[in-house]
């Protein structure tokens, strides 16, 4: 978990919504933006695993930026942009476990072709013989 707050800018302007005078006349909304190529805290290898996993969130700069207006605030807005950046960027750098493939026990299968038979059992009950 890295910290890179120091590589991030900032842009601010009006929320949308609720809030009336205070709306029209103090930008409250905070966009953060990113250069991932930029970056002095990650490694080329860490770039190219948040550049493919954030993809569809990096235009075409290779800007990452993502805009909070949750709160009524700008200082707390930044805060909290801060925050969601930061979470993105870390939740792109974990790499998955490799899947090791398993049989199932025999005991496993034989319960499974057990629990078949009795239903097939069942429903051949069901229908009607002459």
């Amino acid at each position: 978990m890295k910290n890179f707050a120091h590589e991030l800018s900032f842009k601010t302007s009006r929320s949308s919504g609720s809030g009336g005078q205070n709306v029209n006349k103090v930008e409250t909304s905070v966009t953060v933006l990113w250069k991932v190529e930029d970056s002095a805290v990650f490694t080329e290898s860490e770039k190219e695993r948040i550049l493919f996993k954030l993809k569809n969130k990096i235009n075409a700069e290779g800007i990452l930026q993502t805009t909070v207006s949750e709160s009524r605030t700008q200082l707390q807005n930044k805060k909290n942009a801060i925050e969601k950046i930061q979470e993105l960027v870390n939740k792109s750098l974990i790499v998955p476990k490799k899947r090791i493939a398993t049989k199932p026990s025999r005991a496993k299968v034989e319960k499974r072709l057990e629990s078949k038979k009795k239903l097939s059992e069942k429903k051949e009950n069901r229908k009607f013989k002459y």
